[in-house]
């Protein structure tokens, strides 16, 4: 699978460096002065296409990441790469939601030799931050099912968890994840698309693993057993009849 580069943030752009121009032109004094504004104010508009039209790979394939992203420009090889994780937290306090993210956590005989100034969600682990995914044209669900068909159990689909410290789940954030989670898995049984449920079998799975190292707490809901009636649809409906 490859992703295309969305347009949207360079239309975006280019509008409102049209719009701003107007002040410049017609509200400033027709002098050197007001060119010289000019003049700055289009080389801050070519400087912005320049980095929106900034060469871009990102392909998705059975031998590994093929990319030019995040200051890679090579194949990084499945065998290099301990995890991928699609990430994109709930915003606290009714924020805007971001965009997903994709992180990859290089394997210890990695030569990836950028900086990583990420962190997975799933283990914290240090994580390179490959592409906000509202950079590309393809849906986030489209992503989250070429990597988990290619990347295995390598790919952990982590969108919506919760904010964690040391690993658990936050009081207040659960009930909110799992409505949120809720119409995803319907979504999933109902698609048919195989890569699809795995994918999301995977997120429940991991989240099931973190409860089961939490103590039980007074006043909390505890969704074991929704989450494992959760992963034993998704798992099921991978079983043909012979």
């Amino acid at each position: 699978m490859e992703l295309r580069r969305s347009r949207q943030t360079l239309w975006s752009g280019l509008a409102i460096f049209l719009v701003g121009m107007a002040p410049l032109l017609y509200l400033t004094p027709s002098s050197t002065v007001r060119w010289a504004f000019v003049g700055l104010w289009m080389l801050a508009a070519g400087v912005f296409v320049a980095y929106q039209l900034r060469p871009f790979r990102f392909r998705i394939g059975a031998d590994g990441l093929d990319l030019r992203v995040a200051g890679i420009d090579r194949l990084v090889a499945w065998a290099e790469i301990e995890a991928v994780v699609l990430d994109q937290p709930l915003p606290p306090g009714g924020r805007k939601q971001r965009a997903a993210s994709v992180l990859l956590v290089p394997a210890t005989a990695s030569t990836i030799d950028r900086r990583l100034t990420g962190r997975s969600p799933v283990d914290g682990r240090p994580a390179l931050v490959l592409l906000d995914l509202d950079q590309v044209q393809q849906p986030p669900g489209e992503v989250a099912a070429a990597l988990a068909h290619f990347g295995g159990s390598r790919f952990t689909d982590a969108r919506q968890r919760a904010p964690q410290r040391s690993g658990a789940l936050p009081d207040l954030d659960a009930l909110s994840w799992l409505s949120d989670l809720t119409p995803r898995v319907q979504k999933a049984l109902d698609s048919g698309d195989a890569a699809q449920r795995q994918a999301l079998k995977t997120e429940v799975d991991a989240a099931l693993a973190r409860l089961s190292e939490e103590p039980a707490a007074s006043g909390r809901p505890r969704m074991d057993k929704v989450l494992k009636a959760m992963s034993d649809a998704l798992g099921a409906e991978d079983i043909k009849p012979g």
